[in-house]
C-alpha cells in the first residue's frame, strides 16, 4: 500500500572489526559446543604427535638393533626393554600406534557429527529464524526499498556465510592456533636451531596473506551484488512468464538470463584466479622448509647433534604438520572473505530500524468501536517531499468514506496510517479517542480487516486462507464469513469443498473468487475497522456486482474505508474525499459534489454516456 518509491531502510555500514566482534559474540552464543569441538580437536592433536613419537622411537630401536647406535632419551621417556625380544618391542609399539589410530579415527567422526550439529542444526537454523522474525517485524518500508531477491538471498546463502565463519574460520583458526604452538614448542624442544632455519619463511606467508585480503574482499563483495542481480532476473522470469509467453520473449528472457548468470561465473573466474594462484604460493614456501630441513638436519644426524627416528623423523613429521596448517591460512582467509560479505549483509537485516513497533505504555483495546481521526497529519518517505499534507478527517463508527484520487495521490498511504503500516510524520491518526500509538500493536491490527486490490492467497486449503487471521476460527464461523463474502456456494462446487488446497497465490481461481476470499478473510475477524483499497479495480461488470453484495454485507456496521474510481461503488459511500498531491481538495456525498465544479465532476463525467453509468467490461466480447 505505497503510492511513491521510497529509500532504502537499512542499518549503518559495520566495519570489518565491528563485524568480527559481532561474528564472535554470535558464536558466544554456542560456547558449549565450540569449546567440546575445540577439546575433540586437542585430542586428536594429541593423539597425532603420541603417534608420530612412538614411530620415531620405532625407528630408533630399530637402528639400535641393526649398528648398536645408543638409545637416547626421547620426547616420551619410554624405556624400551632390552630382554625383550625385538619382535615384541616392535609388536608392542605397533600396537600402541594403531589403538591410536583407532581412537583418532572414532573422535574425527565424533567431531564431523559435532561440528555439523553446531553450525548446520543449531546456527544456521536459530539464524535464520532470526532473520526471519526480524522481517516479520520490519515496515512495509524496507520491503518497498528491498527487492525479493536480495532478501530471499540473505536469509538463504547470507545465512550460511555466517556458519562458514563459525565452523570455517573461528573454528578452524582457534585449532590453527594451538596445533602451531605445540608443533613450534615440539620442534624447539628437539633443535632450536633447526626450528629456526626451517622456519625462516614464515614472515613472507603472513605477508603475502595481507595482500591477498586486500585484494579478494571487494571481488566477493562485487560476486554477492551479482548473484543477487542473478536471482532477481530469475524471480521475475517466474512472475511474469504468462507476459513473457504472450508476447512470444521466450529467446530474449533466456538470453537475460544467461547474461546474468554470466556474468556471475566471469566474476567468478577472476576469484578463483586469484585463490589458485595464492595456494600454491603458500605452498611452495612451505616446501622450502622440507629442503632445508633435508640439508640442515641431516647434517645434524650425521654429526650425531640428532637422532634419527626421535629427532629428524619426528622433526619431519611435526614440521609437515605444521606446513599443513599454514597451509590452511589460504583456506582460512578465502572464507573470511566470503563470510564477512555475507554476514554484513545478514546484519544489515538484524539491525534495520523497526520504525513501527508498540509502546511501552501501550493500551489494550481488545474491541474498537472504530472511531477514526485525522488530525493535521503529514508524511514523508526518510525526509523526502511529503506524500501526506494537513490531513484533517474525521470518520465516525459505522461510516463508510470512499477515497478518490489519481496514482500518487497519496490514497494507498493514508489508509496504510490506519494499521500503522506506517507513523506520521507530523499530527496524529487518533482511534477511539487515542494516539493509534498509544494503542497495542496486535490489539490494532485485529481489530482492522483488510482486502487489497490483488487479494494474496497461500498454498494451502480455503479453509485455512479465510482463517488466516484468526487460526482458531471453527468451521461454522469460517462459512459464515464465506456467506456473508458470497463465496460459500463457489466453494462447495470446488473438488474437496472448504479443504481443496489452491495453488501458489491462489491461481487456480478467478479473480473475483479470489477477491471474495480475501473479503471473507477480512471478515472473519469482525473487524470495527475495514480497509477496501480499490476490491474491484481489475474486475468486470457481472463480477463486480457479486463483490459488491458482499462488500454491503461485509461493510455494514464497520468503518470502512473504500479506494475507488466507479461510481458504483463512490455511489455507496456516506461521504466521499477526493484527494490530490497528498491534500483532501474536496469532501462530501456524491449529490454534492456533483454539483460543485471540481475533479469529482470531472471523472464522474468521463463514467456517464447518456445519463447513466459506463462501467468497465461494458461492450466487452
Amino acid at each position: 500500500m505505497a503510492d511513491a518509491p521510497q529509500p532504502t531502510i537499512a542499518a549503518p555500514a559495520l566495519s570489518n572489526a565491528a563485524l568480527i566482534r559481532r561474528l564472535f559474540a554470535l558464536a558466544w552464543r554456542y560456547r558449549g559446543h565450540c569449546l567440546r569441538v575445540l577439546a575433540i580437536q586437542l585430542v586428536l592433536l594429541t593423539l597425532g604427535i603420541g603417534g608420530l613419537s612412538l614411530t620415531g622411537v620405532g625407528i630408533d630401536y630399530i637402528r639400535h638393533k641393526v649398528d648398536g647406535t645408543p638409545l637416547t632419551d626421547n620426547p616420551l621417556h619410554v624405556s624400551l626393554p632390552d630382554e625383550w625380544p625385538w619382535l615384541h618391542v616392535l609388536g608392542l609399539l605397533a600396537g600402541l600406534i594403531l589403538v591410536l589410530a583407532l581412537t583418532r579415527a572414532f573422535l574425527n567422526y565424533a567431531y564431523a557429527v559435532s561440528i555439523n550439529r553446531l553450525v548446520q542444526q543449531r546456527l544456521v537454523i536459530d539464524l535464520r529464524g532470526e532473520v526471519y522474525d526480524k522481517l516479520q517485524r520490519l515496515s512495509f518500508r524496507f520491503f518497498d526499498a528491498n527487492n525479493t531477491s536480495s532478501i530471499i538471498t540473505r536469509v538463504t546463502s547470507d545465512v550460511q556465510s555466517v556458519r562458514m565463519f563459525v565452523d570455517q574460520v573461528l573454528i578452524q583458526s582457534v585449532i590453527m592456533a594451538i596445533s602451531l604452538t605445540v608443533y613450534l614448542a615440539y620442534m624447539l624442544s628437539l633443535s632450536p636451531g633447526l626450528t629456526l632455519a626451517c622456519l625462516a619463511t614464515t614472515p613472507l606467508l603472513w605477508v603475502l596473506t595481507a595482500w591477498h585480503t586486500r585484494r579478494t574482499q571487494p571481488e566477493y563483495a562485487h560476486n554477492r551484488t551479482l548473484v543477487e542481480r542473478m536471482v532477481q532476473v530469475f524471480v521475475e522470469s517466474l512472475q511474469g512468464i504468462a507476459v513473457t509467453k504472450a508476447f512470444g520473449r521466450e529467446p530474449e528472457d533466456r538470453a537475460r538470463f544467461e547474461a546474468a548468470n554470466n556474468a556471475v561465473l566471469s566474476q567468478q573466474h577472476i576469484i578463483f584466479w586469484r585463490v589458485s594462484l595464492f595456494s600454491p604460493a603458500i605452498g611452495f614456501l612451505t616446501r622450502i622448509n622440507m629442503m632445508v630441513l633435508l640439508g640442515y638436519g641431516g647434517w645434524l644426524v650425521i654429526h650425531g647433534q640428532l637422532p634419527l627416528g626421535t629427532g629428524l623423523v619426528v622433526f619431519a613429521g611435526l614440521l609437515e604438520q605444521f606446513s599443513g596448517q599454514v597451509n590452511n591460512v589460504a583456506a582460512i582467509v578465502n572464507s573470511v572473505q566470503q563470510s564477512l560479505v555475507g554476514a554484513r549483509r545478514v546484519f544489515e537485516i538484524l539491525d534495520a530500524p523497526i520504525e513501527v513497533r508498540t509502546a511501552p505504555d501501550a493500551v489494550r483495546r481488545p474491541r474498537l468501536t472504530g472511531e477514526v481521526a485525522f488530525e493535521n497529519v503529514s508524511f514523508a518517505y526518510g525526509g523526502g517531499e511529503p506524500v501526506l499534507r494537513d490531513i484533517d478527517l474525521r470518520v465516525a463508527p459505522g461510516q463508510c468514506v470512499a477515497i478518490l484520487g489519481a496514482t500518487g495521490a497519496g490514497k494507498s498511504v493514508l489508509m496504510s496510517l490506519v494499521p500503522r503500516f506506517f507513523d506520521p510524520t507530523a499530527g496524529r491518526v487518533i482511534i477511539d479517542g487515542l494516539d493509534a500509538r498509544r494503542i497495542h500493536l496486535d490489539d490494532l491490527r485485529r481489530n482492522i480487516g483488510l482486502v487489497f486490490q490483488e487479494s494474496f492467497l497461500f498454498s494451502n486449503t480455503v479453509a485455512a486462507n479465510i482463517a488466516f487471521g484468526h487460526p482458531d476460527a471453527s468451521r461454522a464461523q469460517i462459512e459464515n464469513a464465506a456467506r456473508v463474502a458470497a463465496a460459500h456456494d463457489f466453494i462447495l462446487a470446488l473438488p474437496h469443498g472448504y479443504d481443496t488446497v489452491l495453488g501458489e497465490s491462489g491461481n487456480s481461481l478467478s479473480g473475483g473468487q479470489r477477491q471474495r476470499l480475501a473479503i471473507a478473510r477480512a471478515v472473519l475477524l469482525e473487524p470495527a475497522i475495514l480497509l477496501l483499497d480499490d476490491p474491484t479495480a481489475a474486475i468486470d461488470s457481472e463480477t463486480e456486482r457479486d463483490i459488491f453484495e458482499a462488500l454491503d454485507r461485509a461493510i455494514a456496521g464497520r468503518t470502512t474505508f473504500i479506494v475507488a474510481h466507479r461510481l458504483s461503488t463512490l455511489r455507496r459511500a456516506d461521504f466521499i474525499i477526493v484527494m490530490e498531491n497528498g491534500r483532501i481538495v474536496q469532501r462530501g456525498t456524491h449529490a454534492q459534489l456533483m454539483r460543485e465544479n471540481g475533479p469529482y465532476l470531472r471523472v464522474a463525467s468521463l463514467q456517464l454516456v447518456d445519463g447513466r453509468e459506463l462501467t468497465r467490461g461494458e461492450g466487452a466480447a
